[in-house]
């Protein structure tokens, strides 16, 4: 797998549950839903003590300083955390004085040019290396977070691997109710997240669901859409070889080996569906839905009555 510095620093972007930050501990977690004291799948942890900054020793609250201070950590931000790219403070430090330096000017442009010319093949394999590093540490707390999730009461793991975790069940009662088949066309709300709790896409912000057919989905999704029954919400746990696989998503918001988590609401089969109770047409053709209007059903005439 082949990394150049962009793609790199996504990686490292997402791979920020596995170092210890300085801003504070969090815990991430994937929960059945189903009470108060929910499992946790994935959590980071990190020391009170390490995480507190006392700016006010350094300079005063308002001043100009504070305000160039600023500058410095938002352009920080922008490069992302590169503490997972080292491994050991004397290299941190070394990394924190090239880039003082080329900043700064102290390098100057020449420079920096013969530099990176001399050494830039063995820079390529070094990024390379620890780019892998990230990824297989990205895996494998996903894949343990999947094996988590599979002891949960109640949970589903098909054959491929794909696990199943239905919160809510749908208006027909639990394991009953139209399904869709690889055919069908269906409207769903979803949210996904990574293994460190990123979001990466979800419908939640929007008034309507999406739709879409099955056809065109990941084959994780569609192995646990095809599960479902029109109604039910779900936990889906899919691992990287039903999703994006070694490569990722070519924008960098899955990063390649991510075992992906999706809570679904399966709102409605369009077309295609199998199973559930008998459903009556109106006269337009379409489904009769309870207390909401219709054309109506027909007559021995045809016509509607």
């Amino acid at each position: 797998m082949k990394f150049n510095l962009c793609s790199l620093m996504l990686l490292v972007a997402s791979s920020s549950a596995f170092v210890v930050k300085p801003t504070g501990s969090s815990t991430k977690a994937i929960t059945s839903g189903r009470n108060n004291n929910p499992t946790v799948l994935f959590s980071e942890e990190s020391s009170s003590n390490e995480a507190k900054s006392d700016l006010s020793k350094v300079m005063e609250a308002g001043s100009h300083e504070e305000l160039l201070y600023a500058l410095g950590v938002n352009l920080a931000r922008q490069l992302g955390d590169v503490r997972p790219l080292v491994e050991n403070g004397d290299e941190l430090a070394c990394v924190a004085k090239g880039l003082l330096d080329a900043v700064v000017g102290r390098l100057e442009d020449d420079g920096q040019k013969a530099l990176l010319a001399a050494r830039g093949k063995e820079l390529n394999e070094l990024i390379s290396t620890r780019a892998n590093n990230i990824r297989q540490k990205l895996e494998t707390a996903g894949r343990l977070m999947l094996e988590e999730m599979s002891k949960t009461e109640g949970t589903v793991t098909l054959d491929s691997g794909v696990v199943i975790d239905v919160l809510e069940h749908g208006p027909e009662g639990p394991g009953a109710g139209v399904r869709p088949t690889q055919s069908s066309t269906v409207k769903v709300h979803y949210h996904g997240t990574l293994p460190d709790g990123t979001v990466f896409d979800s419908t939640l912000a929007d008034d309507e669901p999406v739709k879409f057919p099955l056809a065109g989905v990941i084959p994780g999704w569609k192995e646990g859409l095809l599960k479902m029954h029109e109604g039910e919400t779900a936990m889906l746990g899919i691992p990287p070889e039903l999703a994006y696989g070694e490569e990722g998503t070519p924008d960098g918001r899955i990063p390649g080996g991510s075992t992906l988590f999706f809570k679904v609401q399966l709102v409605e089969v369009m077309t295609a569906g199998i199973g559930g109770s008998p459903t009556l047409l109106g006269a337009d053709g379409q489904k009769l839905k309870k207390g909401g209007e219709s054309a109506g059903l027909l007559g021995p005439d045809g016509r509607p009555l």
